[in-house]
């Protein structure tokens, strides 16, 4: 292969190892011609540290790129082919654009391990996902998408913006919905490449999209059309769309499009290549130890649009046998989900206590990699519990109208940031977190459990590199501003004229979204 003018080096004279991703990204990037930006930053995802990196010149790629076994050929004769002395770049099979080779590095070494729980010997994205860009170039460029706007967010530039490879990923998804193949391959294809794109439409929208709602609902009705999914990638989307689908519902106060899972019938997926015996045996890749919990927060999902069904009923002088059959049905649910949500406890692999959290007394005689597990395991226990909890929060605040201060509110929230930090401080999984912290977030009244918010928003921001964090911690901060101003006043009514503007006919369980409407963000909590 012959190298471009614009780029330093030949991608098969040199090794993809030891130059950074962003060095990577901007080496063909014309706008960056001697050094890297400085706003580039390496992301220290164990230790929760960002290290500014030391910009490298062209100059020191062309000495990096040297390949001396050809300095000698003129005395000594190559044997053979002198290929076998060329090293390949990593990911060249995917793209021979060194640009691209490193947004499947980002995809693979970086993003991938954002968002599952579980992968002892293998990714399943990685696994799952990635082989089917050998024959989908809607999938392909999905991936690029995504990688390339979640590096964009994090400061690095890349040749190719993400909004091309959007473009380019929704034309391909269109051509292969045109071509109704009812195959295994095709089916998965598509799913994949939709999935993708709810990922990347989550990490760049800001104002209210109906293309998260479209993604889904085309997703769900190809779920629908076809039989259901008996091999592991096939599996492995499905419960991907089934989790956002909850999430989306979770996050728009609408009712999820699938149908909750009875109880007992969803069961952990492992990761490819896992063993049956492993002590992560009861941690489902996406949902972690609350396999067993999600049919009881689908079900909650749905109580939102109910009580919305049952006031537009009372606001528009229905009959009063319809508005006393929506009553008892939604009271009926919201009190069985509550008995449900006191009886549940995580699944919880064996040897495992959650009293015994890992500590630096623990590590003396223990190696690394059990040390690691062990972390690795508390974090996604307190994950499941903070879920269990904002659940409480949600149930008595947005569903039963309970003020904030209410001590069940209150009990719950407090729970719920307390097992929000104890993921985070544990540094294990972050990916599904969002959530759980917003709600109990919104709640926080104490300086204490603000605290524990802000410590957590801190560490779920620096982990995960997704701007729809941020955007939930400024909603967050906005409501504390606002709900605190309503209750000094004697009639529980904002002080100020711009606070009326913003809190005008809400009560303090819709206040969260009005704010975000105000500051014109919808957040989707994945």
């Amino acid at each position: 292969m012959i190298a471009q003018p614009d780029q330093p080096f030949s991608p098969i004279d040199c090794t993809f190892d030891a130059l950074s991703l962003s060095t990577i990204a901007d080496l063909g990037c014309p706008t960056s011609p001697e050094t890297l930006t400085e706003s580039a930053i390496e992301f220290d995802e164990d230790e929760h540290a960002e290290v500014a990196r030391t910009p490298i010149t062209r100059q020191d790629v062309t000495q990096v790129s040297k390949t001396p076994v050809l300095t000698n050929t003129a005395d000594c004769p190559l044997l053979g082919s002198p290929l076998i002395d060329f090293y390949m770049p990593a990911f060249f099979e995917f793209s021979d654009q060194t640009n691209r080779r490193a947004l499947v590095d980002h995809f693979c070494n970086s993003l991938s391990h954002l968002i599952v729980f579980r992968e002892e010997r293998g990714n399943p994205f990685q696994e799952l996902v990635l082989p089917l860009t050998s024959r989908s170039s809607p999938v392909m460029n999905a991936i690029y998408a995504l990688a390339s706007a979640h590096m964009e967010y994090r400061g690095v530039k890349n040749k190719e913006q993400s909004l091309y490879f959007h473009g380019e990923a929704i034309q391909g998804l269109a051509a292969l919905i045109d071509q109704k193949g009812r195959t295994t391959e095709n089916r998965n294809e598509l799913l994949a490449a939709i999935m993708l794109l709810v990922y990347y439409e989550v990490l760049v929208q800001k104002g209210r999209s109906n293309l998260v709602d479209g993604h889904l609902k085309g997703a769900m009705t190809i779920i629908n059309s076809y039989p259901t999914a008996t091999d592991p990638t096939g599996i492995f989307l499905e419960r991907a769309f089934r989790f956002y689908d909850v999430i989306a519902a979770l996050s728009f106060g609408t009712a999820p499009l699938s149908q909750a899972p009875g109880k007992g019938c969803l069961h952990p997926f492992p990761p490819p290549g896992a063993l049956v015996t492993s002590s992560l045996s009861s941690v489902d890749t996406l949902l972690g130890m609350a396999t067993s919990l999600w049919p009881i927060i689908h079900r909650l999902s749905k109580l939102s649009s109910d009580k919305k069904e049952l006031k537009t009923a009372c606001r528009d002088g229905q009959a009063s046998s319809m508005i006393a059959v929506l009553k008892t049905e939604c009271e009926t649910n919201a009190h069985a989900i509550e008995r449900a949500l006191e009886s549940w406890q995580p699944y919880l692999p064996p040897g495992f206590s959650p009293d015994e959290s890992p500590s630096p007394e623990m590590e003396d005689g223990r190696n690394d990699l059990e040390m690691a597990e062990k972390y690795r395991l508390h974090s996604i226990f307190n994950n499941a519990m903070a879920y269990r909890h904002s659940a409480f929060v949600y149930l008595y605040h947005t569903i039963y109208g309970y003020r904030r201060t209410h001590a069940s509110v209150q009990k719950h929230a407090h729970a719920a940031l307390w097992h929000c930090l104890q993921t985070c401080s544990n540094a294990g999984p972050m990916g599904a977190l969002l959530w759980p912290l917003f709600v109990a977030s919104c709640q926080a009244v104490t300086d204490t459990d603000r605290q524990l918010a802000r410590e957590s928003f801190q560490l779920v921001e620096k982990r995960q590199g997704m701007i729809n964090i941020k955007w939930a911690w400024d909603i967050v901060q906005e409501v504390w501003r606002l709900a605190d101003a309503m209750e000094e006043s004697d009639d529980g009514q904002p002080t100020t004229v711009e606070d009326c503007a913003v809190t005008a006919g809400y009560s303090t369980p819709d206040l969260w979204r009005k704010v975000s409407k105000q500051m014109g963000i919808s957040i989707v909590f994945g």
